[in-house]
């Protein structure tokens, strides 16, 4: 049997969890290695790296809900205007669906039959996926974004919290941000395989931004404590 698995049924949950990750390891990497080269205590960077977990997932969830409820009222706006454009101007838009396939390569005529029988079907639902592109693939779906970035940003930044268990001595910022590279490479490449593309442009992407990220909070927490001490 011929079996299609598209990665675009993915996309409302995957890029959440793919933001969430890789923030997760990012920022709180990024808060470890800044804290520790400041030379603060094992316990007050285990304190901060918690909060730093805590805090964020909840602001990834907030943050997520907020953008993707906002798209979904978008969204709902353009269903309301549509069901009163057809509402007032039916002709109009058979004509502008017509237009729409002949753009695509269809003949006048063929284009003509194919919004014909369209718009019999269900000329709404038509209209929402030819002319504005909007699926059930791409819907807004706001509980299931802030789920997914909540949970994958706790899961992320508990990686490079654990580090610290394993690394007390003032090796810590090295350690904890060359572990978080492999973390984030793996998360690369999980990313890319979920959604079927290939591995070295995500790969090395994420960790390039990863290092420069650590680079500078580590440089600026050295500063930092220098200046303090």
């Amino acid at each position: 049997m011929h079996e299609e698995t598209h990665a675009v049924t993915r996309i409302s949950w995957l890029r959440a969890a793919i933001l969430g990750a890789n923030d997760g390891i990012v920022s709180t990497a990024s808060l470890i290695a800044g804290v520790a080269a400041a030379g603060a205590s094992q316990s007050s960077i285990l304190v901060t790296g918690t909060a730093g977990l805590v805090a964020g997932a909840m602001s990834m969830a907030a943050g997520e809900y907020v953008s993707v409820s906002s798209q979904g009222d978008a969204e709902k706006a353009d269903v309301e205007l549509e069901k009163r454009h057809l509402a007032a101007d039916p002709e109009f838009e058979l004509e502008e669906l017509t237009q729409i396939y002949q753009e695509r390569g269809l003949d006048r005529t063929l284009a003509e039959q194919v919004a014909v029988q369209l718009t019999e079907h269900d000329a709404l639902d038509t209209h929402l996926r030819d002319e504005l592109g909007m699926t059930d693939a791409m819907a807004a779906r706001p509980i299931q974004a802030a789920a997914a970035s909540a949970a994958s940003f706790t899961a992320g930044a508990a990686l490079p919290l654990a580090t610290v268990l394993v690394d007390r001595g003032t090796s810590l910022p090295w350690t904890v941000s060359a572990a978080s590279l492999v973390f984030l490479a793996i998360l690369g490449a999980l990313g890319a395989r979920a959604g079927n593309a290939p591995m070295l442009r995500p790969v090395v992407r994420v960790t390039f931004w990863g290092a420069m990220a650590m680079a500078v909070t580590m440089a600026i927490g050295s500063l930092l404590g220098t200046t303090v001490g």
